[in-house]
């Protein structure tokens, strides 16, 4: 495993663009965090503190596609270099000026929502022209899925050593200085300044017009959905048990979980198509959310289960990123991979909203009879979706895990698949 994951690292350009995203996506993954403890630092309530997080979420789901569409038709640097810089300075303008004007500060984070670069969508269309050949590209679609957990997991912590050194203000100020470095150092190398989308057709729907592409927007939506209702089932069954940092076990072993098995799925190959595959994946996914909603009353044991239920969330994830890149029309791949990204995050917020009447109705243990039936609905869009999803778009040979795949064996070398 070790072996084929330094080989990969150890490839051009792979090391450098996997941590220049990871870093530029910090923003991103801390704001809710960083902007309700910088709100209620400034005396904020707790509501003012969750509209002000939501707005950025929604925002950065408004966002995503729209700039991930300009990217595929001006160019990664072009596009995301601005508005890497103009969310950062709104991020800066709100450490700086405060939540005193409430429409100031919402506006702000609005802004920065809106603006915040698609660098999940530009690194993964990145991949097929830096590596190529298909082995190389699953496994690197593993390690980035891998990546982010880690990123999620890391995050949030890095912000509470900031505010314990500094302050909340010095939190917010950092994350998105840094952030913006992370993203400079993807978008001055020579893979993203030399990327061009292959040549599309005109069309309002762009990526959105790939029934196939639709069909996995429908599952991963209900995997958000399961992913939220597990953040907030975990809450309750903390408070159930009397301590609070019960959720953060749960929720962390989930992360352990999907770390082990992104890394094990990535370690080994994989031959025929990858949509049966993807199936495979999201029942097993499915099938080990049910168990939670035993809450037994073992924390350790509830743990393992947390942590069993996460093992194949990034196989799954990485299998779905070569399932898009399939299906997504020709020369839309960044706006594609940046609506599994809205997607997956507007199934977040709407398992998190669903699951709290639930749990104030019964308990913890239906809050995670949520997510287990979430994950049952993403089973049964795949199942009906069969059909579109064997046919995908622009593949020449469904034996070969991406079009990419197809270019590389005809013109081997750095300017494959999606490259100029």
């Amino acid at each position: 495993m070790a072996t084929g994951y330094g080989e990969l690292l150890r490839a051009p350009h792979v090391l450098r663009l996997l941590t220049g995203t990871l870093v530029g996506r910090l923003p991103h993954g801390t704001a809710p965090l960083a902007i309700v403890l910088f709100t209620r630092a400034e005396g904020g309530g707790y509501t003012l503190a969750g509209a002000l997080a939501a707005t950025h979420g929604l925002a950065t789901a408004v966002g995503q596609p729209l700039l991930g569409r300009l990217v595929d038709l001006r160019g990664q640097p072009r596009v995301m270099f601005p508005a890497a810089l103009v969310s950062a300075l709104a991020m800066a303008a709100l450490a700086v000026l405060g939540t005193g004007s409430v429409p100031l500060a919402a506006a702000l984070v609005l802004l920065a929502g809106l603006t915040t670069p698609p660098l999940e969508g530009a690194l993964r269309a990145l991949w097929s022209g830096v590596l190529g050949t298909g082995e190389r590209l699953r496994r690197a679609y593993a390690l980035d899925a891998v990546a982010q957990e880690v990123m999620f997991a890391g995050g949030p912590l890095l912000v509470m050593l900031l505010v314990a050194a500094w302050s909340e203000a010095a939190a917010l100020l950092v994350i998105n200085v840094v952030g913006l470095l992370g993203a400079v150092s993807l978008l001055v190398s020579a893979p993203s300044r030399e990327w061009r989308a292959e040549p599309r057709d005109a069309h309002w729907l762009g990526a959105l017009r790939s029934g196939g592409l639709l069909a996995l927007l429908g599952c991963f939506l209900c995997v958000g959905m399961a992913l939220g209702a597990i953040s907030v089932a975990s809450v309750a069954y903390a408070d159930a048990g009397g301590e609070e940092l019960i959720a953060s076990y749960l929720l962390s072993a989930l992360g352990v979980g999907a770390l082990v098995g992104g890394l094990t799925y990535g370690a080994r190959p994989w031959s025929g198509a990858p949509e049966p595959r993807l199936l495979l994946l999201v029942v097993a996914l499915a099938v080990g959310y049910l168990p939670l909603a035993l809450t037994p009353a073992s924390v350790p044991l509830m743990t393992l289960l947390a942590g069993l239920s996460g093992v194949f969330l990034a196989p799954t994830l990485a299998c779905a990123f070569v399932v898009i890149d399939r299906h997504a029309p020709r020369g839309t791949v960044t706006e594609a991979f940046s609506w599994l990204v809205t997607t997956f995050g507007v199934g977040t917020a709407i398992g998190t909203a669903a699951v709290g009447p639930v749990i104030e109705w019964g308990d913890a243990s239906l809050g995670f009879l949520v997510a287990g039936v979430a994950g049952w609905l993403a089973v049964l869009v795949l199942l009906g979706t069969r059909g579109v999803l064997a046919v995908p778009g622009g593949v020449a040979n469904p034996q070969l895990e991406s079009r990419n795949d197809r270019n590389a064996v005809l013109e081997p070398g750095f300017k494959s698949g999606h490259q100029a």
